[in-house]
């Protein structure tokens, strides 16, 4: 019973550790319009400043000594769909002739999507780590309710397939009997990193973006908590570079030869053990010329559960169905851990035999 107890204690205790953040930013003190930045950072780090979360603003506002700096985001002609927590778009349930306007907010009415004007306002779900689905019944405009949510939970829902989409209209239709349309975290704009990042996180100032197409760059303002604002490209700003932690390594590689080739050349397999983290993986990983990437994720046959090579635990999952269970040859094949490079890019098993590609962290 004590042993057992003990267990459970180190495992909440090894799940609860923090993880650090997955970008390093590097303030550059000298003016440059933005194409000129871009060029600066590609040549000296990986690229202007990409922003995945408020974890990421308030790294790079530290690294910041100016009252204005360029970062990574600049219009394009490209109107996408994006979730407001940086979940990629995988799944879509419009309603019959949907999004038949060009408003760029959607909300749920009896289980589809239509979109709206996001100066509307509609009670709102949010989502928060330990409570799970959060009804907000607050009449709001589609950025407040997002203010809302990132302010006192984590934010605005996110629907990834058609299951979690049944849940949502079920626990809506619990507590709305009104039976109106409510905000979820789905909006679309025509912005874009200068990495090519999925990244859908934004921090506007209030009452932007204005979109208009001769101010279609952005710049981070201090005195305004670090929020953005539009500015001419052509306008000489200091900058924000960022050097990614991850890199994918295009050579075909048994898991223990690309275990071998991180350790000398960088510092380890990747690990990924929070959602944030799988979204960085996320963003390089398609950069792979395989369709499976290794992971530092190994099978512990004889504790018939699978590790991280940092020794942590897998608390975070995020396993294809059929995978992540200990097969009963484990240690004839010596199976290991791969993400995939295409799909929802979910985590496979794999005999470490297998010739891939892989992800090295330089942190």
């Amino acid at each position: 019973m004590a042993q057992s107890l003990y267990s459970s204690l180190l495992l909440i205790a090894l799940c609860s550790i923090s993880e650090c953040v997955q970008r390093q930013y590097h303030f550059i003190n000298e003016q440059k319009n933005w194409t000129e930045a871009q060029r600066y950072c590609r040549e000296k780090y990986t690229d202007l400043a990409t922003t995945d979360n408020m974890n990421d603003m308030i790294q790079l506002n530290k690294s910041v000594n100016d009252e204005r700096v360029w970062i990574g985001l600049k219009m394009t002609h490209d109107n996408n769909w994006h979730w407001s927590s940086g979940d990629p778009v995988l799944f879509l349930n419009w309603a019959s002739g949907q999004p038949y306007s060009k408003d760029n907010c959607a909300v749920m009415r009896n289980g589809q999507w239509v979109v709206g004007p996001c100066s509307n306002t509609s009670f709102f779900i949010c989502y928060n780590m330990s409570r799970g689905l959060v009804f907000v019944s607050q009449l709001m405009n589609w950025r407040d309710a997002q203010s809302y949510c990132r302010q006192n939970h984590i934010d605005l829902v996110s629907v990834r397939n058609q299951n979690e989409n049944q849940q949502l209209e079920k626990f809506i239709n619990d507590r709305n009997s009104s039976g109106s349309a409510v905000w979820i975290g789905l909006f679309r704009d025509t912005w874009q990193w200068s990495d090519q990042s999925n990244s859908s996180f934004r921090y506007w100032k209030p009452d932007l973006p204005v979109n208009q197409y001769y101010e279609d760059c952005v710049g981070v303002e201090r005195y305004t908590q670090g929020h953005w604002d539009e500015y001419l490209c052509s306008s000489p700003f200091t900058f924000v570079c960022y050097e990614d932690k991850l890199i994918v390594i295009q050579q075909n590689l048994s898991w223990s030869e690309a275990l071998r080739y991180c350790r000398q050349n960088h510092v380890d397999l990747v690990s990924v053990q929070s959602v944030e983290m799988q979204r960085h993986v996320m963003n390089v990983v398609k950069l792979a010329s395989t369709e499976a990437v290794w992971l530092g994720l190994h099978n512990y046959c004889s504790m018939n559960m699978w590790l991280w090579l940092s020794g942590d635990m897998v608390c975070y999952q995020n396993w294809a169905p059929g995978n992540g269970s200990t097969p009963e040859n484990c240690k004839l094949e010596n199976r290991k851990g791969a993400v995939q490079s295409g799909g929802d890019q979910t985590w496979i098993s794999l005999p470490e035999s297998h010739r891939l590609n892989f992800i090295c962290r330089n942190y």
